[in-house]
């Protein structure tokens, strides 16, 4: 679920494949909101790894996500670093973010070194890893105008997730998180929860993850709805932008809330075993 890095900037503004890292904005916000969820989750926690922060979830399976702080010809040592951190974990399933200035979905990877193009015919590569689904960072100024809306209400981050899945009947709606700047939501529609989401806010940047809708009430402006509340409450409580990361099918959406692309995460997957969704993103 997620989803965090260094800063907010758009890296050092040099060249891609010079050894420099890319921050993205949103990526501090991310990390934190993965620090306040290990409070959550027993076992978990975040580790600082040689050039990378990974995200250990022992009963949480899609956090367990590491994001590259190197440069991009660093991945494959970096990778095999965390390989031994995850399993010491027994963690079988993790991603690992590289991330992009790249401001859209198409555009191939970003090279390892300037000598050696990544293209579609000759893809980069990262030992051990597959290449699985790429994201789009997006972020938006926010200003006091949208106003809440009616039927949505805090909950569990466990119950906003169940929500986007199927109905949830309100008497299965768990309790808030305590843990400072987190924040779960739903909306109600005939008695039940239909549309969820989770917040972090971190300084002045407001971190939506993991929107989603059941199926059934789909294509009817609810996450919308749900969205321009979580926003208005945000910026009524002191955030000034707010970040996420945006699937093709959503991207739409965002874009009508005033979302704009700023980069975006390339993942790459290591399973054993059965493959499982590593990232933290939900189609609307």
């Amino acid at each position: 679920m997620t989803g965090t890095g260094h800063g907010t900037g758009h890296g050092t503004g040099q060249p891609a494949g010079t050894s420099t890292a890319t921050t993205l904005p949103g990526q501090e916000t991310l990390l934190a909101s993965w620090a306040a969820l290990a409070l959550t989750s027993p076992g978990a926690r975040l580790i600082h790894s040689p050039g990378a922060i990974a995200a250990v979830f022992p009963d949480w399976a899609p956090l367990n996500n590491a994001i590259l702080l190197d440069d991009v010809a660093t991945a494959s040592t970096v990778a095999a670093r965390l390989g031994e951190l995850y399993a010491a974990a027994g963690v079988g399933t993790w991603a690992l973010w590289i991330p992009s200035r790249a401001t859209d979905l198409g555009t191939p990877d970003e090279p390892s070194t300037p000598d050696e193009p990544s293209t579609p015919e000759e893809p980069r590569t990262v030992d051990g890893l597959t290449r699985d689904t790429t994201t789009l960072v997006m972020r938006a100024a926010l200003r006091p105008g949208p106003t809440r809306t009616d039927g949505v209400v805090r909950t569990s981050i466990d119950a906003a997730i169940r929500a986007a899945d199927g109905p949830l009947d309100t008497a299965e709606l768990g309790s808030p998180e305590a843990v400072p700047g987190l924040a779960a939501w739903v909306l109600l529609r005939d008695g039940a929860a239909v549309t969820g989401a989770w917040s972090f806010r971190h300084g002045t940047d407001c971190g939506i993850y993991t929107v989603g809708t059941a199926p059934a009430w789909r294509r009817r402006g609810l996450a919308t709805a749900l969205l321009r509340h979580v926003l208005a409450v945000a910026e009524q409580d002191g955030a000034r932008t707010a970040t996420l990361q945006s699937t093709p099918l959503a991207r739409g959406l965002y874009a009508a809330l005033g979302f704009l692309p700023v980069g975006r995460y390339e993942e790459w997957i290591h399973t054993i075993g059965i493959p499982t969704t590593a990232g933290t993103h939900r189609d609307q």
